[in-house]
C-alpha cells in the first residue's frame, strides 16, 4: 500500500508536519519575536543542519551548473521567503481562516496555468475535486459571518496564493532532475541570504532563545525554554515537512499536490482544538470533510490521467 501511495502519503504527512508546526510557531510568536524574525531563524537554521549533514555525506550532490543557478535562486525567493512572508502580512490584516482560503486558491492557478497557458487537458474529475475542497474551506472560515476584509489583507494573501501555485510548479520541474535535499539547501540558502541582507544578524533578539514560554491551552502549566521551541520550527517544522511534500511531489504533480495540501487548514484546525481548545462548529465539520471529499477526487483525478 505504501508504494503504491507513496506520493499521497508522503504529502499528507508533510501537511500533517506543516499544521501542527503552526500551533508551536503561534507559541513563539506570541512570546515576543516577529514573524519576519521566526521566517529569518526558520530558513537559517534548516540551511545550516541541512547543509552541513549533506556537505558532509553527500556532497556531491550539491554541485550545480551555472544555467541552474537562476531557478534554484527564484525556488529559494518563491518557495522558501514569499510564501511565508506575503502569508504572515495577511494573517496581520485578515482572520488567520480567510488568509489561508485565500493562500490556497493556489490549486485553482496550477490548473488554469496548465489548461490555457501549457495547453494541456485537466480532467473534469480535478475541476470538481478543486471546487469541492475550495468550498470546503469556505465553511470552514465561515465568511459570511460579516467579516470586515482588508484590500491590502486580500491583496496580499491572493498574491500569496499565486506564489504558492509557483512553488509547486517550479518544484516539479526542479524534482524532475534533482534530488529534494540540496534542492533545498539551496532554496533555504538563498532565502537565508536575501532575510541577512535585509535584516543583520548581529541585531538578531538573541534573548528569546533563553526566554521561557508558556505552552498554552491544555499545557499551561508547563513552559519551555525558547530554543526548545525554535528548534522544533527549523528540524520537524521546516525540514521535516518541506522533504516529505518535494518527495511527494516528485511523485504526483503540482496540481494533485496543491490540492492535497489544502488538507493543511484542516489538519491545524484539529490541533488547534485538541492542543488550544479551539472548537469548530457543525458546518465547520462539514467543510473540513468535504475538503478531505475533495482531496480523494483529486487523487482519483491524477491516477485516471495516467
Amino acid at each position: 500500500m505504501f508504494t503504491r501511495y507513496k506520493g499521497e502519503i508522503l504529502t499528507l504527512l508533510g501537511a500533517i508536519a506543516f499544521s501542527f508546526n503552526g500551533v508551536i510557531a503561534k507559541l513563539v510568536l506570541t512570546s515576543g519575536l516577529s514573524s519576519m524574525r521566526l521566517t529569518q531563524v526558520r530558513c537559517g537554521g534548516a540551511f545550516v543542519f541541512l547543509g552541513i549533514f549533506m556537505f558532509i555525506r553527500y556532497r556531491e550532490k550539491l554541485k550545480a551548473k551555472r544555467q541552474e543557478i537562476p531557478w534554484l535562486f527564484a525556488y529559494g525567493i518563491i518557495g522558501f521567503l514569499l510564501v511565508q512572508t506575503l502569508y504572515f502580512v495577511a494573517i496581520q490584516r485578515l482572520n488567520v481562516s480567510v488568509a489561508l482560503i485565500l493562500e490556497f486558491t493556489a490549486p485553482i492557478w496550477i490548473v488554469l496555468w496548465l489548461r490555457f497557458v501549457k495547453h494541456k487537458v485537466v480532467p473534469p474529475l480535478m475541476w470538481i475535486a478543486i471546487f469541492l475542497a475550495f468550498g470546503g474551506l469556505v465553511l470552514i472560515a465561515q465568511v459570511w459571518k460579516g467579516q470586515t476584509l482588508d484590500p491590502i489583507g486580500v491583496s496580499t494573501a491572493l498574491l500569496c496564493g499565486i506564489v504558492l501555485a509557483g512553488f509547486f510548479l517550479l518544484g516539479e520541474k526542479l524534482t524532475a532532475t534533482r534530488d529534494v535535499e540540496s534542492l533545498m539547501v539551496y532554496g533555504l540558502g538563498f532565502a537565508s541570504l536575501t532575510l541577512a541582507v535585509a535584516m543583520p544578524l548581529w541585531s538578531y533578539p538573541v534573548d528569546i532563545f533563553t526566554k521561557s514560554m508558556n505552552l498554552q491551552g491544555r499545557f499551561e502549566a508547563f513552559d519551555l525554554p525558547g530554543w526548545v521551541l525554535i528548534a522544533w520550527v527549523i528540524i520537524m517544522g521546516t525540514i521535516v515537512p518541506y522533504m516529505l511534500i518535494l518527495k511527494g511531489l516528485k511523485l504526483l504533480s503540482a496540481s494533485t499536490s496543491s490540492v492535497m495540501g489544502m488538507a493543511e487548514p484542516v489538519l491545524a484546525g484539529v490541533f488547534a482544538w485538541i492542543w488550544l481548545s479551539e472548537t469548530w462548529n457543525f458546518i465547520q465539520l462539514v467543510g473540513g470533510v468535504t475538503v478531505i471529499i475533495g482531496i480523494i477526487l483529486a487523487d482519483k483525478a491524477r491516477s485516471a490521467a495516467h
